[in-house]
């Protein structure tokens, strides 16, 4: 028997006869396993739970946020400004370096409480509720936790379970199973215990069931023939631990920047140093000490110490927002991703259509109606074609169709306390109730009939039929049956046109048979519901052999509607330049009818099927993912593979979904977008972002929120690194061409700034102002362009011609106000070298305040939206108390080398200082110019 055990999930059960596998595993189908042999096999074969993610111990999570280029590029930034502290003789506190210290540690802080806020978010959506399952043991019936279970196990399943374990189906009663969280499928799936004829998919598989579906209708039992990681939930849970996670499109650009800054620097400091020895009058040991402490003071203002902190504080803050919206962000940088996304791959089932099975079309001999209004509230109504409500024979007719399908059913629809509708029981039989209310006649049904029996739906009979007392009409008693249409239809000699009833004829059943092919034409479900009066003497136990000589009544379609906001929603990614993709278990006919009613594809457009993909070889696959955007009956390795075509065309992907099936393509794409109420948990472990709310609109505005975010990103990298090449350019310029603007007198080396002064400005104007337009509003329209190629730089020529001129025209205002106000040089001038240095100084601080203006967009004038952002202005107007302290307060004078500024002094310097906001807006002038032109 253990020789049989070890390896029992190489069988393909499903097309093994029932009582074979039950001997196969040493079972007995009427007693069970033994308690001793359940328990020795438990031990055999372990607990049936999935592998369980091992977490990232907290010290980890505490040292995460220092493996970041630009963090080692700080890091570097400390030593070298400790090693030139104990070079100076270790006078005072080293405070660069533990500014720059203190920056680290907080971006460091900042990023392991956010993401926690973010895992406790996500550990609040889980569910927590144990499992359980019924066996039989030792031939008695026991309910034990699901995680017991064993194979050979017999399984007892009943309404309402929850499928503990895979197994293989013994018997059947009218048992319905929902497999869309493994399968994708959005219609309950009907099982029977007959052995299968040749390996099928596993959404046809219609003779086992799986561990993480549920039941939904009767009953059934089954033998257990794999538990844990052998269970089909447990091979895509293998799935999950080979799939390679990638870093986002952020940490990608980060790290980028942090090795360009990192080699700029060292090239800046290098090519510094060598030019003022060369050009300087060294005269000692000193002398080159103080060159060596200028090399590390542009080196440190060349670094945007500040960038990591205000990096995580603009992600964490969109993190915050989007939670507001019921997007739920588990790691900061995936906040940005989403912006960056050029596909959107969607499941079907939950995602984009709403999991409520709505009743669409009623065909009757006199015509049909549509019925409007969708999900489980029974708001709406019936019309024909001409917009009006049925009347006469076709209301008749309809009433009994509606009437009748709720009569053959077992589903219930109630309202809850605060005023929602919900079902209990098959969510297609519910849509019949649904549809009664619209209709305004479920009282009167509710009150005439009353059951009396019952015949149980069977996949022999493909259909169910009920028998009921008519109180109104003096407690006849009437068959009422359901079922398929056109097995229906054989069961039937007799058809009811308005109030009477004529003979089914070949005229008759053509028209009905060209209904359902209509029907099923625009991808809906079909039913079809009948009746006739029991005679006194026919015996309503007698089952099958009632359901003869019927009257036909009609056909419904039903559908799992598209969400009406996921539409909408799918029009603005498309407008942003988003190719939206629908990637689903369910049949291709509806895939295909869903994508079309949410302008995925054009009407006629057809599903590409798991069949048909596996038949490609790569180059046609390739080719396949590039032109089809609708996919049905894939499995969890075809969407794996769609996402791995698409992000090897440069795309970046995210993906969505509930359903476990979907979990490695989440971990998979670049992000991957988990449903927070469908969700199963593993779902949510693989992905980085979770919607609480489960609507597809979320996304959109997920990705308005991450553009903007990276916009603002792209902002204040513009004017940190502006700023900073205006500082290092200040020094270089201002050592180099001393002479020129009057510096260079008495042959000693003097610099433009002190770096005190400099260090000043990096602490006034690089954090305040910076996290202020991280979260800047909307200066251009984020969506209005399509999104950015994955090989496109947040830091591109462009922006750096455009940083490199900034910088330079800062450079020039502040040595030309220097040169301004010192004696010699090109302009003569009177004031001491302190006035001068002062002047300048000032200048420099205010054209950065200036530069924000110019920051917050590539091309759009400063002063549109000039009044949009007020923690900006309230950011530059501390900005300038602050430099005002520095320069009129008098124990800051002593600190900082500067003296005071009479009024007219400070008018210059805000003249002089504005050029940089009026040079950029002629750069932007010339930027628009050429993109007219360009169109």
């Amino acid at each position: 028997m253990n020789e049989r055990l070890q390896s029992p999930t190489l069988d393909d059960y499903s097309l093994r006869a029932a009582d074979a596998v039950v001997q196969s595993f040493g079972s007995d189908a009427e007693s069970g396993l033994t308690v001793p042999e359940a328990t020795r096999r438990l031990t055999e074969y372990g607990r049936n739970e999935l592998r369980a993610v091992a977490s990232m111990p907290a010290w980890r999570r505490v040292l995460a946020p220092f493996q970041d280029p630009l963090v080692y590029l700080l890091l570097g930034a400390i030593v070298v400004a400790l090693v030139a502290w104990l070079i100076e003789g270790r006078e005072g506190w080293p405070i660069d370096a533990i500014v720059i210290a203190m920056v680290v540690v907080a971006n460091a802080v900042l990023g392991f409480v956010q993401e926690a806020r973010a895992a406790n978010a996500v550990a609040a959506l889980a569910r927590m509720t144990a499992v359980t399952s019924s066996v039989l043991r030792d031939g008695e019936r026991r309910r034990i936790p699901s995680a017991e279970l064993v194979p050979g196990d017999i399984l007892l399943l009943e309404e309402g379970d929850a499928v503990g374990a895979d197994g293989r189906l013994l018997l059947s009663n009218s048992l319905r199973v929902q497999e869309a969280s493994l399968t994708g499928e959005s219609e309950a799936v009907l099982k029977n215990a007959a052995p299968l004829g040749g390996p099928t998919p596993l959404a046809e598989r219609y003779c086992m069931v799986f561990k993480g579906t549920a039941v939904v209708q009767g009953s059934g039992r089954a033998v257990v023939t794999a538990t844990g990681m052998q269970t089909e939930m447990g091979a895509i849970a293998t799935m999950l631990d080979a799939t390679v996670e990638q870093p986002t499109p952020l940490q990608r650009e980060v790290a980028l920047i942090g090795r360009t800054l990192g080699i700029a620097v060292v090239i800046i400091a290098v090519i510094v140093v060598a030019t003022v020895l060369l050009v300087s009058d060294i005269k000692g040991p000193s002398d080159v000490i103080t060159v060596l402490l200028l090399g590390v003071s542009l080196a440190v203002a060349a670094v945007p110490e500040g960038l990591p902190a205000i990096l995580s504080l603009v992600l964490a803050l969109g993190v915050q927002r989007m939670a507001k919206r019921n997007a739920v962000v588990k790691t900061l940088s995936s906040v940005e991703t989403l912006g960056s996304a050029s596909v959107i791959c969607s499941d079907k089932t939950g995602t984009l259509t709403r999991s409520e099975m709505t009743i669409e079309r009623i065909m009757t001999a006199s015509g049909g109606s549509r019925v409007t209004g969708v999900g489980y509230a029974p708001l709406g109504r019936l019309e024909v074609d001409d917009g009006v409500a049925p009347e006469g024979a076709l209301r008749s007719e309809q009433i009994v169709v509606l009437s009748g399908g709720s009569l053959a059913g077992n589903a219930a629809l109630r309202q809850t306390e605060d005023g929602t509708w919900e079902i209990q029981g098959d969510p297609t039989e519910a849509a019949f109730l649904v549809a009664e209310r619209k209709l305004g006649v479920e009282d009167r049904r509710q009150r005439r009939f009353e059951r009396i029996s019952e015949i149980p739906f069977s996949s022999e009979r493909k259909m169910m039929s009920t028998i009921e007392r008519d109180n109104e009409h003096g407690g006849e008693r009437i068959l009422i049956t359901k079922g398929a249409p056109d097995v229906l239809m054989g069961h039937c000699n007799r058809i009811r046109v308005g109030m009477d009833v004529v003979p089914f004829d070949e005229a008759q059943r053509a028209h009905a048979h060209a209904d359902v092919e209509r029907l099923s034409d625009e991808a809906l479900r079909t039913l079809a519901v009948a009746y006739r009066p029991l005679g006194a003497d026919e015996d309503p136990q007698a089952s099958e052999t009632l359901e003869r000589d019927l009257i036909f009544v009609g056909i419904v379609g039903i559908i799992d509607p598209p969400r009406e906001e996921a539409a909408v929603a799918i029009a603005q990614a498309r407008h942003a330049g988003i190719r939206v993709m629908m990637i689903t278990g369910d049949h291709p006919r509806t895939a295909s009818r869903i994508a079309a009613l949410l302008g995925i594809v054009e009407n006629g457009k057809k599903a590409l099927t798991g069949a048909e993909l596996d038949a490609m070889d790569d180059a046609g696959f390739a080719a396949a993912v590039r032109a089809t955007s609708v996919y049905a009956r894939v499995a969890p390795v075809h969407k794996l593979r769609i996402v791995d075509a698409l992000q090897a065309d440069g795309n970046v992907v995210a993906m969505t979904g509930d359903g476990v099936n979907d979990a490695p393509a989440l971990k998979a794409a670049d992000i991957g977008v988990a449903m927070g109420i469908t969700g199963t948990e593993v779902t949510k472990e693989a992905a980085k972002m979770i919607l609480a709310d489960d609507n597809f609109a979320t996304i959109v505005e997920a990705v308005r929120e991450g553009r903007a975010i990276f916009d603002n990103i792209r902002k204040f990298l513009r004017y940190l690194l502006s700023s900073n090449m205006g500082e290092v350019l200040t020094v270089f310029l201002g050592v180099v061409g001393a002479g020129v603007i009057g510096l260079g007198g008495g042959g000693e080396l003097v610099l433009p700034l002190l770096a005190t002064q400099i260090l000043w400005i990096n602490l006034v104007t690089d954090s305040g102002p910076a996290l202020a337009m991280g979260i800047d509003p909307e200066t251009d329209d984020v969506m209005a362009h399509p999104p950015r190629r994955a090989n496109e730089r947040a830091i591109d020529a462009r922006m750096w011609r455009g940083v490199i001129v900034i910088g330079l025209v800062m450079a020039l205002a502040t040595l030309v106000t220097i040169d301004l106000y010192l004696p010699g040089g090109l302009i003569e001038g009177s004031q001491s070298l302190d006035q001068a240095r002062t002047a300048g100084f000032t200048v420099l601080v205010l054209a950065q305040l200036f530069n924000c203006f110019n920051a917050r967009s590539e091309t759009t004038s400063a002063f549109r939206h000039m009044f949009t952002n007020r923690w900006l202005w309230a950011a530059i107007g501390l900005s300038f108390l602050l430099q005002i302290a520095v320069v009129n307060f008098g124990p800051l004078n002593a600190a900082f080398g500067t003296v005071p500024l009479p009024l007219e002094q400070w008018l210059v310097c805000f003249a002089i200082s504005s050029s940089v906001l009026w040079v950029g807006e002629i750069l932007k002038l010339a930027l628009r110019w050429r993109g007219k032109l360009a169109v």
